[in-house]
């Protein structure tokens, strides 16, 4: 006796679910036509914006940056950007995302927030010569929340 393939498909289906094995869903949740599409990854919400014809997410629209300096400025690969852009859920991006994201908001209570993509970009004689990514890159963002705690109390500096 031979049993069509889609009645093997439910039978093996149904096994599955006997075992409690559950098919992974995406964490992605998007509505059609809207602006935002939400990752739930960890902690915190990694925003995306609907721009042309692909999502791109919201940091890197404010920034004005392409893939390949905000990977180096949230220190993860093009890749992890490309695969949370296409609605992956990249979990080792959660944490540096958060971070420049916090100094985003504050640098933008003190400043034009068009104009710190560029600043990231631009070589600062405070920093000796340096610029802010290259010290994001490094290690050394604690020089730029002093920095943004001297521009608020206006402290000189």
């Amino acid at each position: 006796m031979t049993t069509s393939k889609s009645r093997q498909t439910k039978v093996a289906s149904k096994s599955v679910a006997k075992r409690g094995i559950k098919k992974k869903k995406a964490s992605r949740k998007k509505k059609r036509g809207s602006k935002y599409a939400v990752f739930f990854v960890g902690a915190s919400d990694l925003n995306l914006v609907e721009v042309g014809p692909e999502p791109k997410l919201e940091l890197r629209e404010q920034l004005a940056m392409s893939r390949d300096v905000f990977c180096r400025l949230v220190n993860v690969s093009v890749r992890a950007i490309a695969d949370v852009e296409g609605g992956k859920p990249v979990k080792k991006l959660v944490r540096p995302y958060t971070e420049v994201q916090r100094l985003y908001e504050a640098l933008s209570e003190v400043v034009d927030p068009e104009a710190i993509g560029p600043w990231f970009l631009t070589p600062n004689e405070k920093f000796d010569g340096s610029r802010p990514i290259d010290l994001v890159e490094r290690g050394e963002i604690d020089r730029l929340w002093r920095m943004v705690y001297r521009l608020r109390s206006g402290m000189p500096g």
